[in-house]
């Protein structure tokens, strides 16, 4: 369905209501779509506080993201049962929007896990590690600064015999999170691809040794907390897929967790030092793998699911946004 279409059936489409009277809500068709009504509470947060700010403009794509959903009933490939599938939405691709950075993940996350046994079969021998580097908390509007320095850190520790003789492609994404005093903290997730000699004892790399490297790199007066852990499965476990698709969720999770961007005053600062930012790259034998730079409206659409929907998936279901009572109503 083209957007003009969509916009022009969500004007003239009356809600409907239940057998008891009342209205037909998402959850009530499909309970795993929950997030929606979530999220999209949260961006309506976020425009509230954009609104009549500086970031006026953004708060007026917000308010226009996803307020008509479009589904359809689809098999899962999976279990062949039927679900609810997203076949139509616009999206406000504005950064800090709750529903578009959602969205994101989910389509890094499905680019990931597509690309993954072409990956697998090329470097069957390879295992996976999980690492989280750190520095202290900075005043949010020295946030700018701090990534930089975090950025060039990184440039370094690529460089060192316990990254560059270990790693052979690497994902790496930065997070800040909002402290108690109104600080901000920024950190790095990285998922790293690494030889199968690296868990051997002469190239082995322990916590603390990466704690000293990191610490050494970022050029810190203090040992920074630096956690890393292999991705396998926990003894007794089914699945060895599933540590590694968590390891990536993780990995690709928000940026900003929402409930740090409904303080106000924090989150225009925020969006003031982060402008232009990239916070999220690849590089060795996984470079390029997610596409990061590339991103439409349709990948947005069909985040979870990277290959196109199917002609016979129109959507035939649709719900729109409830302000008052922030939930997605059928109509």
């Amino acid at each position: 369905m083209l957007h003009s279409d969509f916009a022009a059936h969500a004007a003239i489409a009356q809600p409907s209501t239940s057998i008891h009277g009342g209205p037909r809500y998402l959850t009530d068709y499909s309970p795993g779509h929950r997030p929606w009504d979530v999220h999209r509470a949260q961006a309506q947060g976020v425009e509230g506080i954009y609104l009549e700010t500086q970031f006026d403009g953004l708060a007026w794509r917000i308010k226009g993201c996803s307020g008509h959903l479009g589904f359809a009933w689809a098999a899962d490939p999976a279990t062949g049962e039927s679900r609810l599938k997203l076949r139509a939405a616009q999206f406000c691709r504005v950064r800090h929007c709750p529903v578009c950075q959602w969205r994101r993940s989910l389509m890094w996350q499905a680019r990931f896990l597509q690309a993954l046994p072409s990956i697998e079969q090329a470097y069957p021998s390879a295992r996976w590690v999980f690492l989280t580097l750190t520095v202290r908390n900075v005043p949010v509007q020295k946030l700018r600064q701090s990534l930089r320095e975090i950025n060039r850190a990184w440039n370094r520790l690529r460089l060192r015999p316990e990254f560059a003789r270990n790693v052979l492609g690497w994902i790496r994404t930065t997070e800040v999170t909002r402290g108690r005093d109104g600080s901000a903290h920024p950190h790095v997730h990285c998922l790293l691809m690494v030889r199968p000699s690296y868990f051997s004892s002469k190239y082995y790399v322990k916590q603390s040794r990466w704690a000293d490297v990191w610490r050494e790199c970022a050029r810190l007066d203090y040992q920074p907390i630096v956690d890393i852990r292999t991705v396998k499965p926990k003894p007794g476990a089914v699945g060895g897929e599933v540590p590694l698709r968590q390891a990536v969720a993780e990995t690709l999770k928000y940026s900003v967790k929402p409930e740090d961007m409904m303080h106000g005053e924090w989150l225009l600062e925020l969006t003031r030092q982060v402008h232009r930012l990239r916070f999220i790259s690849s590089g060795g034998v996984l470079k390029n793998v997610l596409r990061e730079a590339e991103e439409t409206e349709q990948d947005l659409l069909l985040a979870d699911e990277p290959s196109k929907a199917k002609d016979d998936e129109k959507p035939d279901l649709f719900f729109d946004w409830r302000q008052k009572i922030k939930r997605y109503v059928k109509r």
